[in-house]
């Protein structure tokens, strides 16, 4: 990042997190996830006092800036990324999303799959990055949009997270199959097809480990929740799950869906991140641990590896 040197230098999202006390982090996952509106959040912060830092420097490193999310650039050679459209009779009609393929695929043409879903604002950059980051190891990435039916991810997280909010949980959760079952069928990949999912997309990997466990090959949720009863009693795995230490409303839910798991001889590794914060893999905003996040990912390429390669 330049610094303009004939000011005092900003602190970057992950130096302004040292700073930020925990309440602000559960504050702003409550606003995240549409428990209280952003006045009432900016409001909560005002109430803090944190040496050096501002409501609006404290605002600012919470909320994401997608500028810094990107890892792989849209024009990178190596990838080749198109918007596609496809059918889904149970959800909305019909569903969209950003396909990533290799530009260089194996000699049979062909490449393992993987579905990625996004939080609950719909496909935002970060989310697209994710995607292009699976081609450049040699997947053809799907990340469907749940929004598509009200035109797309709007271009702020606000207006997209009260979309999705709008929308039937039921019918974007069929989409969500419907996406997973078509990228499956798609010509240039082997059938083989694995998920990773952030926070609502969590829930949607755990859901379609439930909902398609004879289609699914591995399941990767970032701080997802399980599915809901009795559907969660058809998970077979194989499933890599993620959790941060400090995600209270996630992590509550874990003691019971791993009696599921266990019940199920499900094939599975969980692993929680220590000190991490929910969202930590999104390098967006200062809930971003670099080290946490570089870890959980080294360790969802490895097991995408094992299991669809």
């Amino acid at each position: 990042m330049k610094q303009n040197t004939s000011q005092k230098p900003q602190k970057t999202p992950q130096e302004a997190s040292l700073n930020i006390p925990q309440q602000a982090f559960d504050w702003y996952d409550e606003y995240a996830h549409g428990d209280i509106d952003r006045r009432t959040f900016l409001t909560r912060l005002a109430s803090l006092s944190v040496a050096g830092l501002t409501v609006s420097a404290i605002g600012g490193a919470l909320i994401p800036d997608y500028a810094k999310a990107e890892q792989v650039s849209f024009n990178d050679p190596a990838i080749k990324a198109t918007y596609e459209v496809f059918s889904s009779p149970k959800g909305h009609g019909e569903g969209g999303g950003y396909l990533v393929q290799p530009t260089s695929l194996p000699e049979s043409g062909v490449a393992p799959c993987v579905l990625v879903v996004h939080e609950n604002r719909g496909l935002n950059p970060y989310i697209k990055d994710v995607a292009r980051r699976l081609a450049m190891q040699g997947y053809v990435a799907f990340a469907p949009d749940a929004l598509f039916p009200l035109g797309g991810y709007p271009g702020n997280d606000d207006d997209g997270r009260a979309m999705q909010k709008s929308l039937d949980k039921d019918k974007i959760e069929q989409d969500m199959v419907a996406a997973a079952l078509w990228l499956k069928e798609h010509e240039k990949t082997t059938g083989k097809l694995g998920v990773v999912g952030f926070c609502f997309g969590g829930y949607i990997a755990n859901f379609l480990a439930a909902s398609i466990p004879d289609k699914l090959d591995a399941a990767v949720p970032f701080y997802g929740t399980p599915a809901k009863q009795p559907l969660v009693d058809q998970v077979k795995g194989p499933l890599l799950i993620h959790f941060a230490e400090n995600d209270k409303r996630v992590n509550a839910t874990w003691e019971e869906y791993k009696v599921v798991l266990e019940k199920n001889a499900a094939e599975y590794e969980a692993f929680t991140y220590a000190k991490a914060q929910h969202g930590f893999h999104n390098d967006s905003t200062s809930r971003y641990s670099p080290k946490d996040a570089e870890l959980a990912w080294r360790r969802t390429v490895e097991f995408f590896d094992s299991h669809l390669k």
